[in-house]
């Protein structure tokens, strides 16, 4: 297997990430979007490099939010949000997105988050099984989430 650090995502990282997101996903952030989930929450926005090419090959940031929490009933709490991750196709399946969203939810321990939630489309099955596999718990179905009007699966995990 190639040589794969994770590492904080660093400013001079900004056009692989956003070549990457655009890549690999149809939901697509504008730069401005991932420098200000940098600048406000800098330990949820890790990227994967593979050292043999000095690539970037992947990524997932996150943001903290208030709200009530998913877990505990009605009581108000940090939250933390895992806005977007993808990592280049042919590194897939090699445990990358894992290390990626360990890293990411130790951020958000950091920041204080008690829990963390993320959205998935329903027929992305391979994110699904490892969200599940990390602890995530499926809530309830998000009809018409994404700009296509496919619904979207609202997990959550404890930390």
């Amino acid at each position: 297997m190639e040589q794969i650090h994770i590492r904080p995502f660093q400013p001079e990282d900004l056009q692989r990430v956003v070549s990457i997101n655009r890549t690999c996903l149809p939901e697509n952030y504008p730069g401005l979007f991932f420098m200000s989930l940098y600048e406000s929450f800098p330990k949820a926005f890790i990227v994967a490099e593979d050292i043999e090419t000095n690539t970037l090959i992947g990524y997932v940031m996150g943001r903290i939010e208030r709200g009530f929490s998913s877990l505990k009933g009605y009581k108000l709490t940090k939250k933390g949000h895992i806005v977007s991750i993808a990592i280049i196709e042919k590194y897939r399946r090699k445990g990358i997105a894992t290390r990626l969203l360990e890293a990411a939810l130790e951020g958000f321990r950091e920041y204080g988050a008690s829990e963390s939630f993320l959205e998935v489309r329903e027929s992305n099955i391979e994110a699904v099984n490892l969200y599940q596999k990390i602890g995530y718990v499926e809530k309830k179905v998000l009809p018409g989430y994404y700009r296509d009007g496919e619904d979207a699966l609202l997990f959550t995990c404890p930390l």
